[in-house]
């Protein structure tokens, strides 16, 4: 792109997704600008897990080193067990090569990670997008504090209720599974013993718990996932009650009840799917990470596809000029949304694993212990090289 300005991006959502699509964009030559409505950048919730699929993409990006200080390893030792203890069978946490790249880490400190590696200026908060329109050239975004923005493509990373997907595509309804999710985070010193770097997961008759840590191991991340006939809110902050969360695994593996004996306050959110969108670009517009393709969190996979969505446009946009737009989004389309379909199917799937909603737990059990299979060829792929093949076929 010799002697061409540089691609201008407009980044709407300054979450895990929008921060590491800046990140992508800016270190491949763009000119990139992040927009966040709220008045600074901050994540709420608890633990996520980075797997190999986007550690990788983040090592190369140079946050190796940033999230190794702050991750929480896991290591051999992670089992699936049975509600009262007994192991179904390993936790896969390597790739195919053997490569132990999977942490639990806090939301909040993966944010900082990716937002430090920015200059200040390329973050606005205060910008709540209310409007979009687009002429063969440009696209202007316009916010609520009566400002705009024009740029050659705009990155809706604004979630899972994303005020731009309406600028793309009539909105997927949100479909209530049936279950709230309690979590919370408690110090690892709070108990005598505990299997350190490791992630568990105990699964009974409708209803799932599981720990992993956070933080360099010096905190637990639990959730445990109840069935519940009434919609329970959509979000990261709600107040749970600590006492519901003890009553609902009363019975379980020791382990379970003296964790949730040492808790004292957590947080509830309701579990809602969407069906796959049947398309993410509107000419210099595309949805990434929850705005395209949210997902249940039984894979786990739902930051590692927002990364993955990030380094994908990075590929493709690098070097690209502004009429080359369209065309470079309907390519990561392409390539992306079929992957993210087959994840948001797989979570949904893996969901009814883990709470046991299966006539023959043999099944389940066997399934299970198959699922490696699985997350192996989702822990190998390389989004990096998948869309480095796409854009020079």
């Amino acid at each position: 792109m010799s002697g061409a300005s540089k691609l201008r991006a407009a980044i709407i959502g300054g979450g895990m997704g929008g921060l590491a699509a800046a990140n992508a964009l800016m270190q491949r030559g763009l000119d990139v600008t992040v927009f966040e409505q709220s008045a600074a950048l901050g994540e709420v919730g608890a633990g996520v897990f980075i797997y190999p699929n986007s550690l990788r993409q983040l090592e190369r990006m140079g946050f190796g080193e940033a999230l190794a200080k702050v991750g929480g390893k896991i290591s051999p030792g992670s089992h699936y067990n049975r509600k009262d203890g007994s192991v179904v069978g390993d936790i896969l946490t390597t790739d195919s090569a053997g490569w132990n790249g999977m942490y639990g880490m806090h939301r909040a400190d993966i944010l900082d990670a990716l937002a430090a590696a920015l200059p200040p200026e390329a973050v606005r908060t205060g910008h709540r997008a209310v409007d979009f329109s687009q002429t063969a050239d440009k696209a202007t975004v316009r916010f609520a504090n009566g400002e705009s923005f024009e740029a050659d493509v705009v990155i809706a990373a604004d979630g899972i209720n994303s005020a731009m997907q309406p600028f793309v595509v009539e909105p997927s309804p949100p479909e209530y599974s049936g279950f709230r999710a309690y979590r919370g985070l408690l110090a690892r010193d709070k108990l005598e013993s505990w299997p350190d770097a490791t992630h568990q997961v105990w699964m009974g008759e409708g209803k799932h718990f599981m720990v992993f840590p956070v933080r360099s191991g010096t905190m637990l991340n639990y959730v445990g996932f109840v069935p519940t006939p009434h919609e329970t809110l959509e979000s990261w902050s709600a107040i749970g009650d600590r006492d519901e969360l003890a009553a609902s695994f009363a019975d379980w593996d020791p382990r379970v009840t003296n964790l949730l004996s040492k808790v004292e306050n957590c947080y509830w959110w309701g579990l809602f799917d969407r069906r796959p969108l049947r398309t993410w670009i509107n000419g210099r517009l595309t949805l990434l990470g929850d705005a395209a393709h949210p997902m249940l969190p039984h894979l786990g996979q739902g930051v590692n596809q927002a990364i993955e969505d990030a380094v994908a446009l990075g590929v493709l946009l690098e070097e690209r000029r502004s009429d080359e737009v369209p065309a470079m989004l309907q390519a990561y389309e392409s390539l992306r949304l079929p992957r993210t379909s087959l994840v948001q199917a797989e979570a949904r799937q893996n969901g009814r694993r883990y709470d046991s909603l299966y006539e023959s737990i043999e099944q389940r059990d066997e399934e299970i212990r198959k699922s490696a299979i699985f997350r192996k060829s989702l822990y190998d792929y390389d989004i990096e090289e998948a869309a480095r093949s796409l854009r020079h076929s």
